[in-house]
């Protein structure tokens, strides 16, 4: 997975995080959207994610990643 340089995480659109309003999980590819599942889990797990929160982050995960095939 490349890694973003905060130049390249400002030019995200909102609509490419999982969390738009807080600009968490960004998902620009394929593999970003695999490790936004990833962390959302682990942030579910420890209690720092709502269960309707980690749902809407993996919902936008699969359509980036179906959409991307890798």
């Amino acid at each position: 997975m490349a890694v973003l340089s905060a130049a390249q995480r400002r030019k995200i659109p909102k609509s490419e995080y999982g969390e738009p309003g807080e600009d968490k999980y960004p998902m620009p590819d394929w593999q970003h959207a695999a490790n936004a599942k990833s962390r959302a889990k682990q942030q579910l797990n420890a209690g720092r994610l709502s269960r309707d929160e980690y749902d809407k982050i993996v919902a936008k995960a699969n359509r980036v990643m179906s959409r991307e095939k890798k």
